[in-house]
């Protein structure tokens, strides 16, 4: 959603379960993307940060990496395990990306889908990713671009303020990740080397207003807590709202694009 999320572990634990049931929608084209970044192998060794579900250690385990992850939630860390039950090459854990849990240079690659973006202490995060690949090893992060950009949160916005006028498109945010600029700099500042920041667009598309109201509000964090906040009568209010609105302005099936930035550098 955007960099205002709480930086806390409760939005996280409470978004969980509707994370790992409607998630992969918008974030598993993603996680394969993060991926084709690196040629992975039966002898790859990978960390996972940020693990959320697990959608990026799935299909790196699929390809026969072995995955550590970790999850500040331990919510988030439940559901990873879950889905991992065929995956014994994955090991979770709670954990935090800002103090990883790992020896110095352990890993032939380090990814943070989405998730980095988010830490109080960015540039420890990605010093941390450093710390622990080998030489030569790469790291890929995601982060959200301007939701501005994406006719994905468009659409949700708009449904979210014919709920509640006093919701908002997020504005950008220059010191975000989501300026190139300031990714490319952290990165480099971590001592990152061959550091590129490109853009991945997905489309993604609902059978109707429901779906995609229901899809993207069960994989927010920011609106679990709304959720939480206001109530299960308020919140049934808001979504009767939020329909309504979509059913006039969403044609079933209608592709709808959202943008990341990922950036992708190379320990010396």
């Amino acid at each position: 959603m955007s960099e205002q999320l709480s930086s806390g572990v409760r939005p996280w634990d409470l978004v969980a379960e509707g994370y790992a049931a409607t998630g992969a929608t918008v974030l598993a084209p993603f996680a394969a993307h993060a991926l084709e970044y690196v040629t992975i192998s039966s002898e790859s060794k990978i960390v996972d940060v940020a693990a959320g579900t697990g959608l990026l250690s799935v299909a790196a385990a699929e390809l026969g990496a072995e995955v550590q992850a970790v999850d500040l939630s331990a919510s988030m860390i439940d559901q990873l395990v879950a889905a991992a039950a065929d995956h014994p090459a994955i090991t979770a854990q709670v954990g935090d990306g800002q103090a990883l849990p790992y020896d110095d240079n352990s890993f032939d690659a380090a990814f943070s889908l989405f998730g980095l973006m988010f830490f109080p202490d960015r540039p420890k995060g990605f010093a941390e990713l450093h710390r622990v690949l080998r030489p030569g090893g790469t790291a890929v992060v995601a982060a959200w671009a301007s939701a501005a950009e994406s006719s994905l949160m468009r659409a949700l916005f708009g449904a979210l303020v014919a709920a509640d006028p006093t919701a908002a498109l997020p504005q950008p945010n220059p010191r975000s990740l989501e300026n190139p600029r300031v990714f490319d700099a952290e990165m480099r500042a971590a001592g990152l080397l061959d550091v590129r920041i490109q853009q991945h667009t997905v489309e993604v598309q609902y059978p109707d207003a429901a779906a995609l109201w229901e899809s993207l509000t069960r994989s927010s964090a920011n609106l679990a807590v709304v959720r939480d906040e206001v109530g299960e009568e308020e919140w049934q209010r808001r979504t009767e709202a939020a329909v309504d609105h979509l059913t006039v302005t969403y044609r079933p099936n209608t592709p709808l694009r959202t943008t990341a930035l990922f950036g992708i550098g190379t320990a010396p």
